[in-house]
């Protein structure tokens, strides 16, 4: 198994933090960000968007990190991190469909906007919007934690890994936004386990006010 992608990577980390969790051995190639190679002919006959993550498991080769920890959960992790019951694995969907539509659109934003990009240049306004986009989705995931322990039910699906990737950036770019409660229950839970801590808290500190991929 091979994975394509710099560790700096919020999806990358996805991944990267769903190969710990079924503990999987995979060779990992660092690309994209300072790395480059992204759009090399090789690389996009892989993947071609020209971005990051790519994983070749045998013949197979996914692009798409939903995607990806999605069959990793399913292939290698039935009945733990991707649940038999149908109901169940609805629910996750929903938990990962919405991160990527509403949740992982609002934390981005906000991250490029206040970290990545350098202070005498940041849109006050704009970071504001931000941080009350990503505000509202803590908020909705709050809602949804204060009834279960992870997000799709009382242990860790994909659900949990898509979406709480994002935390570790949300509480440690100095940015003035504390978790709701359960949030923060939820995350300490998430940091509790050593492949979140492998594959996620990663020193991101070269991409502070750079404002290119």
């Amino acid at each position: 198994m091979t994975l394509w992608g710099r560790e700096t990577s919020a999806n990358v980390q996805k991944v990267r933090w769903a190969l710990a969790e079924i503990g999987q051995d995979y060779e990992h190639i660092p690309l994209g960000g300072k790395y480059g190679g992204t759009r090399t002919p090789e690389y996009l006959a892989l993947n071609p968007n020209g971005l990051v993550p790519t994983l070749r498991d045998g013949d197979l080769v996914l692009w798409e990190s939903h995607a990806i920890v999605r069959y990793l959960a399913a292939r290698y992790s039935p009945g733990r991190l991707w649940p038999d019951d149908p109901v169940a694995r609805a629910d996750c969907d929903r938990w990962t469909d919405w991160t990527a539509t509403t949740f992982q659109p609002a934390w981005i934003d906000l991250f490029w906007r206040f970290y990545r990009t350098a202070p005498e240049q940041r849109d006050e306004s704009a970071i504001a919007k931000g941080v009350a986009a990503t505000g509202s989705c803590l908020g909705i995931m709050n809602g949804q934690l204060k009834r279960t322990r992870f997000l799709a039910g009382d242990h860790l699906t994909y659900a949990d890994i898509v979406a709480g990737t994002a935390m570790y950036r949300l509480t440690t770019m100095d940015l003035d936004m504390a978790l709701p409660d359960n949030v923060a229950r939820w995350h300490g839970e998430l940091r509790a386990r050593a492949p979140y801590r492998l594959g996620v808290e990663v020193d991101y500190s070269e991409l502070a006010g750079r404002s290119s991929a």
